[in-house]
């Protein structure tokens, strides 16, 4: 049946032991509540520990400024660097539901051993004796950095696989449901920011005002609660059998193109080897037919006869494994497309690190008096989220229905340019950032700070840099997910998502080898730009020059976006009546920029 209460999903979805479903009864709305609930409560625990992080290393574990920022941003690279691994393990063995659920164990256990290192008296440093602070044991820094780091394991089974679960819960075959995926990333991101609005403000008051343990303990019940919300969804859930790993598809291709290099491509692009139309649609999987773009892979899909030699550079006889299909050869060129423009995403990621570090001691710095309330300094990072969640909405609702009707776009604008816009915004974040640090610093100089480090000069003069932090990261985080889960081919999907991730782990180490080697040369020059004290450091400085390799960046992306070509699969369009008619997916290709 193809229509009605009885359909079946076309899209290859598979209940988890291999059965065709139904799409009245498994997947949709229904199926990503659950999914959507897990998240928020595991945003809620992995940024109540990652919001504050700092704030702990400094005042708990007795470290330095640059050193507890870099630390603090080696264990962020190694959380968003790890999904590689789960995206891997996910196509190729496990599948997406298997991979999360090993993930999610890991994950926990690495939650419990933090919450008992900042519980058990051994476990934690001892307090500082005045201006004396000794340094936490070998032990103490073990089972802490033990607890983050496991904590980053699990998240490689997690992160890269919970976003693809949600969105497999929705047909591309069927045009409702497209037309409802385009909004899932959206949403999907208004209930990461909520849990993240939470650890900012009262997990982040908790750990500052009460305990550490009631700080840390809460999180982890929260992950506890929210394992079990996913996994009392499972029967609701659509899943997507693993299609082999792709990272070996690829290998052969690129080892096929070489073996064969010596070979003349044909005239016509359909005597390259293809399997048979009916092979894909069969699968519910897309087929990808040849382009020009990087031909040399191509040969991969050249097809000899034994015997049949090119002027004698080719072989008799060749592997089996040397012949691949054009789908394949796509595939492979479709990843390598992708790469240059997540090369571009590794520096507005460096930039999003400086909320949860620098940003933080600068608030340290301030006066937090609201009234009878001390602000926490972490907590101004609930203006990055509420800015936001109201972004969100607004582009969601307001901006996109708007624009469509000009554009004809499902989406409004393209994914490329809503990520340029949201780069565009954050050199604008960081110019109004330098000057508030400036202003900050000549305030120190003209008053002097309290005995404690403490200006009398309110924490809320940061709050413009926060606020435009937030509006620039809702459209380049969402559109980043988004953007590479879309782009990646069918049978990528994880691979592609955890592609959003890497340029999250390697912004966070790009951050800490930028402020090392910033902290190295200004101090032989005898002016340096990042110290423990903040009110003599010159962090205006710092942030023009993150300023300056933004824009650098910009324009290099800019340079990439304007020469990208969407997947082909991917620019059919949907059709949509702005009036409220009805809703039909084309069968020939939209132009490009329908992406």
């Amino acid at each position: 049946m193809e229509n009605g209460e009885g359909a079946y999903a076309q899209d290859g979805s598979v209940d988890l032991r291999g059965n065709p479903v139904l799409r009245s009864k498994r997947g949709g709305w229904t199926a990503c509540a659950f999914i959507v609930v897990y998240e928020l409560f595991e945003r809620m625990a992995y940024y109540g520990i990652a919001s504050n992080l700092v704030m702990y290393m400094t005042n708990r574990l007795h470290q330095g400024t640059v050193e507890a920022s870099n630390n603090v941003t080696n264990w962020s690279g190694t959380v968003f660097l790890t999904p590689l691994i789960g995206a891997v393990v996910a196509d190729a063995y496990l599948g997406r539901y298997w991979t999360f659920v090993a993930g999610s164990a890991i994950y926990l256990m690495g939650m419990i051993l933090l919450t008992l290192s900042v519980t058990v008296p051994a476990l934690k440093p001892p307090a500082c004796d005045g201006a004396s602070c000794p340094r936490a044991s070998a032990l103490q820094l073990g089972v802490y950095f033990g607890g983050l780091y496991t904590i980053a394991l699990g998240h490689g089974g997690t992160k890269p696989n919970i976003s693809t679960i949600g969105a497999d819960q929705f047909d591309d075959f069927d045009p409702a449901e497209k037309l409802h995926k385009l909004s899932f990333f959206n949403w999907w991101m208004f209930t990461i920011f909520l849990g993240i609005l939470f650890s900012s403000t009262v997990l982040v008051y908790l750990q500052d005002n009460v305990s550490w343990t009631v700080g840390y303990g809460i999180p982890t019940l929260g992950l506890l609660a929210s394992v079990a919300i996913f996994l009392a969804g499972t029967p609701l859930y659509r899943h997507k059998a693993p299609q082999g790993s792709p990272f070996t598809s690829m290998g052969r291709v690129i080892a096929a193109a070489v073996w064969k290099r010596g070979m003349a491509l044909p005239d016509d692009a359909k005597e390259l080897h293809e399997l048979e139309l009916e092979h894909y649609t069969s699968r519910r999987r897309f087929r990808m037919d040849a382009t020009d773009s990087m031909r040399f892979l191509n040969k991969a899909a050249v097809k000899v006869n034994p015997g049949d030699a090119d002027g004698g550079l080719a072989p008799p006889r060749l592997p089996p494994w040397t012949l691949c299909t054009m789908t394949q050869v796509e595939e492979t060129k479709q990843i390598a497309k992708l790469v240059p423009l997540l090369f571009t995403l590794v520096v507005p990621c460096t930039l999003v690190a400086q909320a949860n570090t620098l940003y933080v001691k600068q608030g340290a710095t301030l006066d937090r008096r609201l009234g009878a309330f001390l602000v926490p300094p972490a907590s101004l990072g609930a203006f990055i989220t509420l800015t936001m969640l109201i972004c969100v909405a607004l582009y969601d609702r307001v901006f996109v229905p708007a624009v469509r009707r000009r554009t004809k776009n499902p989406r409004g604008i393209t994914l490329l340019q809503r990520i340029g816009v949201g780069m565009l915004l954050q050199v604008v974040t960081m110019v109004i950032t330098a000057g508030i640090e400036n202003r900050r610093l000549s305030f120190a100089r003209g008053h002097g700070p309290d005995a404690a480090g403490v200006l009398p000069l309110t924490i809320f003069v940061l709050l413009p840099q926060f606020v435009l932090l937030g509006a620039a990261d809702a459209l380049l985080v969402v559109g980043q997910v988004e953007f590479f889960y879309d782009q990646a081919p069918e049978s990528m999907k994880s691979l592609g998502t955890a592609m959003s991730l890497i340029g999250y782990g390697a912004g966070n180490v790009l951050s800490s080898a930028i402020l090392s080697l910033v902290g190295r040369v200004t101090a032989k020059r005898g002016n340096p730009w990042v110290t423990n004290n903040l009110n003599a450091s010159r962090l205006d400085y710092y942030y023009a020059l993150l300023t300056v390799l933004a824009a650098v960046n910009l324009s290099v992306f800019l340079a990439l976006s304007v020469r990208y070509k969407y997947r082909s699969e991917s620019r059919e369009t949907i059709d949509v009546d702005v009036q409220g008619g009805p809703v039909r997916l084309n069968s020939e290709p939209a132009p490009v920029r329908a992406g």
